[in-house]
This record gives C-alpha cells, sequence and structure tokens, in this order.
C-alpha cells in the first residue's frame, strides 16, 4: 500500500474553509429573521416632526373640474383636518397601480390629498393625471427632488399622513391599498 493511502485524513484540517460558510448561515438567518417585515413600514425620523419648509410650483396646464391646479407648500399642510401627501411620477408603475385608490380617496368627503410630482416632465405628468384622472385638489413640481429629499422619500410611490398641525404622523412605501389610505387618514385626523 501506499503511504497516502496509509496516512488518516482529518476532517477540518483547513478552519479557514469554514468561513464562508459561516457567512452564508449568517445572512441566511438574517434574511430568514426579515421575511416577516413589511417593507412598506419603513421607519421615519419625521414622524412626530413637524414637515420640512417648502414651496412647489403648479403643474402648468393641469386643470381640475375646469379650474386650474395650484402648488403648494407646507403653509397648505396647516389648514384644517388631516392631509395626505402622495408623491408620484408618470414614470412610475406601482404610482399607475395605486391611482385607482387616489381616486376612490378623492371621492371621499373631508379627505385633502396632495399630488407631489417627483422628477418629472411636465408634459408626461400632465398626460398621466389627464389619462387616469386627477385625484388631487394640488400638484406641486419637484423636478430636482429637493422637497422629497427633505421628506425622506426613498422612492416612488410614497404617500405621507400630515395631521391639523402640519406635522408627518405617517408614511406608506408603495402602492396604497384602501386599507392603508384609511390607516393614514386615520393618523392624520388623530383618531386611533
Amino acid at each position: 500500500m501506499s503511504d497516502v493511502a496509509n496516512t488518516a485524513r482529518r476532517p477540518f484540517a483547513n478552519p479557514w474553509l469554514l468561513v464562508p460558510l459561516a457567512i452564508f448561515l449568517a445572512l441566511a438567518g438574517l434574511f430568514l429573521a426579515r421575511i416577516g417585515h413589511d417593507p412598506a413600514v419603513l421607519p421615519s425620523p419625521l414622524i412626530g416632526q413637524e414637515a420640512p419648509a417648502f414651496v412647489l410650483p403648479p403643474l402648468a396646464g393641469l386643470t381640475r373640474d375646469g379650474e386650474p391646479v395650484g402648488g403648494f407648500s407646507d403653509a397648505d399642510l396647516k389648514r384644517g383636518g388631516g392631509t395626505l401627501v402622495n408623491v408620484f411620477a408618470s414614470w412610475c408603475v406601482p404610482c399607475r397601480e395605486e391611482h385607482p385608490v387616489l381616486m376612490q380617496l378623492a371621492n371621499q368627503k373631508g379627505v385633502t390629498l396632495l399630488g407631489l410630482n417627483h422628477k418629472d416632465e411636465v408634459e408626461n405628468a400632465r398626460r398621466f393625471l389627464g389619462g387616469l384622472g386627477n385625484p388631487y385638489s394640488k400638484v406641486g413640481v419637484d423636478p430636482s427632488g429637493r422637497t422629497s429629499l427633505d421628506f425622506g422619500v426613498y422612492g416612488v410611490p410614497e404617500t405621507f399622513a400630515i395631521d391639523a398641525g402640519g406635522r408627518i404622523v405617517g408614511k406608506h412605501v408603495g402602492a396604497l391599498t384602501l386599507a392603508d389610505a384609511q390607516e393614514l387618514l386615520r393618523k392624520a385626523a388623530g383618531t386611533p
């Protein structure tokens, strides 16, 4: 017999070979722990804080019920009851998915829905709302994304619940369902 056959092999002779396996198992454990986490509920440091100061110009040429639709500012968030600010763009596929929900909200009495058009071409945004309907009482244009950044927007669509004092009290990331919207409205109105 050869000397190689007589040499006893030690399993795990090189412990460094186990490092990739350990890294893989740690990442798999982290992934499994996060599976139940709802990605639409992202923590925001702005919850409970006053909305940032901003002034957004209107989407040129947009009308609703034959009247021009104006832009808005942070001052509009402090008037009366709660408000929902929906960040959208014409190029956003989930924005198209949530649009029927926004149209339903627009028909509900007492709902103030403002649209923040994020990094979009004016003509595309106008065509988007013209084709699908305009659920917003006001639409502000944010071509540089500066105001969106001040709100802490991760991506579109995102919707913020603003209470009567102008404080951000809720945030939803992704396409809204009617249940999501009703929850944000409850938060904006200050009801449990």
